[in-house]
């Protein structure tokens, strides 16, 4: 901005000189050859009456040099004129929340900044909402799933007097309690963007655990999970985030699928493979290309299609991958390195 005004300052200022002393020079020798008598004649007659005619025409040639000054610099006046009106109006949409802002060309550092800086900010600020909106979303439903169990359990106790059953059920819960912590704890974590390797977990402590959960589940639905394959794997995940993503599976199952569930575990060279399948009708052909989209789903159930969109996630997060390897019927794979252990 500072060298585009100096850049028009010093251009109006050479116009007007060039203009004045042109003007200037044309007058006085047009007077001094054509004139010379009537210019005798103002100076001896009466000198004073003689210079102010002389100022007056060199004042209307001055004035005529601002004036071709003034008309050299109108472009340039023009274009920070309305650089500046863009910039209003981006700031202007800005204030009033709008995320999609086109910057300002205009060839003026200090305006192109200022706007891309603005629309930087814009964008910032837009992917902080979605953020903030998914995350929200994301805790809602992991939450969900561990209130569902410990409601469940809860009811067990309330409809029985059986002591035995009674404590059995009472130490579940007390578990989907801590796993509820658990879950807490690991979204705060993601909240401060805690990093580091993923710990090493058993996959089968993981799987009995949600065996226990959603047997009561299954069980009313008349429907059972079965669980085979390699004993005693142990794999790169943390244990929140293992037992959602197969948390999330089971229950698709559950809402989605018919007949028995099939848990499969097993290796598949440096990685662990764990396949949940069901004899259900599948997913249909064409929503299976789309399965892991936000707000994808059937609708039934009152699902809202976040489940398999966050499980992915998570198993991204832990250095795995989720894949739907068949959709009828519906059989995914939880791809996750397999851990050392001593």
């Amino acid at each position: 901005m500072r060298r585009q005004l100096a850049r028009t300052s010093l251009t109006s200022a050479l116009v007007c000189a060039v203009v004045a002393a042109v003007l200037a020079t044309g007058v006085v020798w047009w007077v001094v050859t054509t004139r010379a008598a009537v210019v005798a004649t103002w100076l001896t007659a009466d000198p004073t009456t003689g210079v102010a005619r002389f100022a007056a025409v060199m004042m209307g040639v001055g004035a005529l040099g601002v004036l071709a000054g003034h008309l050299a610099t109108t472009g340039t006046r023009s274009h920070v004129e309305r650089a500046s009106q863009d910039l209003v109006a981006v700031a202007k949409r800005l204030s009033a929340g709008e995320a999609r802002l086109a910057p300002v060309r205009s060839d003026i550092a200090e305006i192109d900044t200022v706007s891309e800086v603005m629309t930087r900010r814009a964008h910032d600020m837009t992917k902080s909402l979605a953020a903030e909106r998914d995350f929200a979303s994301d805790a809602s439903h992991q939450l969900r799933t561990p209130l569902t169990a410990l409601l469940m359990r809860l009811e067990e106790i309330s409809v029985t007097d059986d002591a035995d059953v009674v404590k059995e059920e009472a130490n579940i819960a007390i578990a989907q309690v801590e796993r509820l912590t658990r879950v807490v704890d690991d979204l705060l974590g993601r909240t401060r963007g805690s990093g580091g390797p993923a710990p090493a977990v058993s996959l089968d402590s993981v799987i009995a655990a949600l065996q226990r959960e959603w047997q009561p589940a299954f069980e009313q639905a008349r429907r059972s999970v079965r669980v085979r394959g390699e004993r005693g794997l142990f794999v790169r995940s943390t244990p929140v985030a293992l037992s959602q993503v197969l948390s999330t599976l089971l229950e698709n199952s559950l809402v989605h699928g018919r007949g028995t569930v099939d848990v499969h575990a097993r290796r598949s060279g440096p990685s662990v493979i764990v396949e949940v399948s069901d004899q259900g009708d599948g997913v249909p052909s064409a929503m299976a290309p789309h399965i892991f989209e936000r707000s994808v789903s059937s609708g039934a159930g009152g699902s809202t299609g976040l489940g398999l969109a966050l499980a992915r996630d998570l198993a991204e997060s832990n250095g795995g991958r989720l894949d739907l390897v068949q959709a009828q019927p519906a059989r995914f794979a939880l791809f996750l390195s397999e851990a050392e252990t001593d």
